[in-house]
Formats: structure tokens, C-alpha cells, sequence
């Protein structure tokens, strides 16, 4: 399930390494000798949890579907135009943040707002990613939290 949710996430323009270099940006000020490595095994620990596969899954699956119209209306048109008001695609991500409290929920915030590094590239490149955006800064997250726990 891992490399299934892990191939999703490659297929959308997202790898371990550009996680693990926010991660780092997001986490070396509080630890100055933390090296990019170690961001990337939180990442990849973080995208151990079963939970965390099927929030991918769920999410990438849902924003493949819409770009392709395979949804019916009007859930397609909203999944498409990342409707401000939805919302679910926040509530899916806080399945992942939440399984390390509240630093990683901080972090989520600041990264679903900000979109730095690989989160703002993705809109650059074209398509839906109304899911996947959440659910990388919510990996991204979830990883910087671990870290700070672990520090």
C-alpha cells in the first residue's frame, strides 16, 4: 500500500526529496544541524501509517477523477475549481496532521496558506490538485512535527 500511495504521489509531480527539502527549509532554524536525510526518513516514516496511504489514495484518486469528468455533478465542477468553501480536501489532510497534535496542525496552516517549495509548484503545473495540495502540506507537516517531537 505504501509504494501504491507513494507512486500516486510521484505520478502528480510530488517526491520524497522536494518533501524532505521543505521539511528541512520549515525545521532547520529550531534544529541548525538537522540535514535533509533526516527529513526525508520522516517523511517516509509518516507515509508508513496506513492512515496516511488511504488519505493519498483517497485524495489523488478523487483529483485524477475530476480532471478526467468522471464525477458527477455538481461535486466535479466544485473538486475542479477548488471551491474556498469546501473544505474536505482540509478535512482529509487533518486525518494525516492529526496524528502528530498540534505542531503538525500549526504547520498545516501555514503551509496550506503559504504553499511554498513543491506545494506552490503544483499549481503551477496545471490539473486538479485541490486534494493533493492539502495532503503534501499535511505530509510536510506531519513530518516537521515528528522531528520537533523527536528533537
Amino acid at each position: 500500500m505504501e509504494n501504491e500511495a507513494l507512486g500516486m504521489l510521484l505520478r502528480r509531480g510530488i517526491d520524497l526529496d522536494s518533501m524532505a527539502q521543505l521539511v528541512h527549509e520549515l525545521q532547520v532554524p529550531y534544529n541548525p544541524t538537522l540535514t535533509v536525510e533526516e527529513c526525508r526518513e520522516s517523511v517516509s516514516h509518516v507515509l508508513m501509517k496506513r492512515e496516511v496511504q488511504y488519505a493519498i489514495i483517497t485524495g489523488v484518486t478523487l483529483d485524477e477523477m475530476a480532471e478526467e469528468g468522471a464525477l458527477k455533478e455538481p461535486f466535479g465542477s466544485i473538486v475542479r475549481e477548488d471551491d474556498r468553501l469546501f473544505s474536505i480536501d482540509e478535512i482529509l489532510a487533518l486525518g494525516i496532521v492529526n496524528v502528530y497534535g498540534s505542531i503538525g496542525l500549526s504547520n498545516f496552516g501555514f503551509l496550506s496558506e503559504t504553499k511554498p517549495g513543491c506545494l506552490g509548484r503544483l499549481e503551477e503545473r496545471g490539473g486538479v490538485s485541490t486534494f493533493l495540495d492539502d495532503i503534501v502540506a499535511a505530509l510536510v507537516a506531519a513530518a516537521c512535527a515528528r522531528i520537533a517531537h523527536n528533537a
